[in-house]
Formats: C-alpha cells, sequence, structure tokens
C-alpha cells in the first residue's frame, strides 16, 4: 500500500512534503485538494484535518498533518535528508522553524495576495509591506547561502527543502534571482538532484488549471 499524501499543486507546504517523499524512495501517490473551490473548508476534509490545511499524509492507520512532521516521519523512515549530528539535527530544526516564522509564512501569504486573491479584494499597501518582509526573509538566506552551498552540513537536508518550497514557484511575490544570487545558486544545485520535480510537475493542480 502507497503512501497517500493530500495535497495541491499551488501549496507550497504541501511541496515540502511531496518533494521529500519523491527523493526519498517512498511509494506514494497524490490525492488532490480542491483547495480554491473549498475543498479544505468541506466538514468531510476537516474530519480529516481540523485545520482546513494541506498536506496530509496517510499510511495505513498513521495520519500526519503539518509538512514539518511529515519531513520528520520521512528522515524516521528512510534516514534520509536529517543532519550527521545532534548538532545538525538541531540546525535542521533551527531551519524549518525560521522557514515557517520568518520564510513561509510570508513568500506565501504574499504569493497567495498578488496572485489569487481576487483582484478586487487586493490591497497594494498590505501587499507592498508583506513584499518587504519577504525580501528581509530572503536577505537572511541568502547571506548565509553565500557562504555554503548547503543550510546545514555538506548536502541536501530537510533545511533546505523547507526553505526552498516557495522559491520554485514562478508567480512573483518579492523573490528575484538577480537580486539574490545565492538563493538562485541553492535553487539550482536542489534541482539538479536527482528525482527532483517542479511542484506543478509532482502535484495535481497548477493556476493553468483554472484559466
Amino acid at each position: 500500500m502507497s503512501v497517500k499524501l493530500y495535497c495541491f499543486g499551488e501549496s507550497g507546504n504541501s511541496y515540502k512534503a511531496a518533494l521529500p517523499l519523491e527523493l526519498s524512495g517512498i511509494e506514494w501517490e497524490p490525492v488532490y485538494v480542491d483547495f480554491f473551490n473549498g475543498e479544505a473548508r468541506s466538514p468531510e476534509y476537516r474530519a480529516l484535518n481540523a485545520m482546513g490545511e494541506a498536506p496530509i499524509l496517510i499510511d495505513g492507520d498513521l495520519k500526519l498533518t503539518q509538512s514539518g512532521v511529515i519531513q520528520h516521519w520521512i528522515v524516521e523512515k528512510t534516514g534520509k535528508f536529517g543532519g550527521k549530528t545532534p548538532e545538525e539535527e538541531r540546525e535542521i530544526l533551527r531551519w524549518q522553524f525560521w522557514d515557517n516564522h520568518k520564510g513561509s509564512s510570508q513568500f506565501g501569504m504574499t504569493r497567495f495576495l498578488t496572485n489569487f486573491l481576487p483582484e478586487k479584494h487586493r490591497n497594494d499597501d498590505v501587499i507592498a509591506f508583506n513584499t518587504g518582509r519577504v525580501k528581509g526573509a530572503l536577505k537572511v538566506l541568502d547571506g548565509e547561502l553565500s557562504q555554503r552551498d548547503w543550510l546545514v552540513g555538506d548536502g541536501l537536508t530537510m533545511a533546505d527543502m523547507s526553505c526552498c518550497s516557495y522559491l520554485f514557484y514562478p508567480e512573483p511575490f518579492g523573490y528575484d534571482a538577480e537580486e539574490f544570487p545565492a538563493v538562485a545558486r541553492w535553487l539550482e544545485r536542489i534541482s539538479q538532484t536527482p528525482g527532483w520535480k517542479h511542484p506543478y510537475d509532482l502535484m495535481p493542480g497548477s493556476p493553468a488549471d483554472r484559466a
């Protein structure tokens, strides 16, 4: 029986789970969540995840929510993408927490406000404020990656797969490769990992489907 991941292509948080599943070699299949038509707010979906969020991982009787928890399970199950020492494990955790608070929380919200929220509801001042926070977070990330190839250790870890997730999307939200060259080089290294797939190729659902 393969692992099921409830996800959708536009979701950077889903990509944080889908990408390491794909690269780890775990047999899995995506279950499309029709987020933009309200499926995540339905009683049936809330029965799976009271928070109404994606991703959700189902493995037999095991159900996991929150991408960081799913990433931790993948490390436990496969031994891949974790730290080699307790110090590296803590550093991975530090970056995951940073991403949830300073990275993806800004990237995802700004991308949604700029690209997916109906234009009549968009507020230029709010978008400008959030874009500033995006660039502040990217400046930190670029500074770190100007000193090394990977966020933790000498190879790809869950720290990288957590922090990179929204940065592979083509919709504009404040990331500019020319402005953050170390981040751009890091994304290129990640994309050269055997088995890597773009989020719109890895998970069902994309803006083109709703065009």
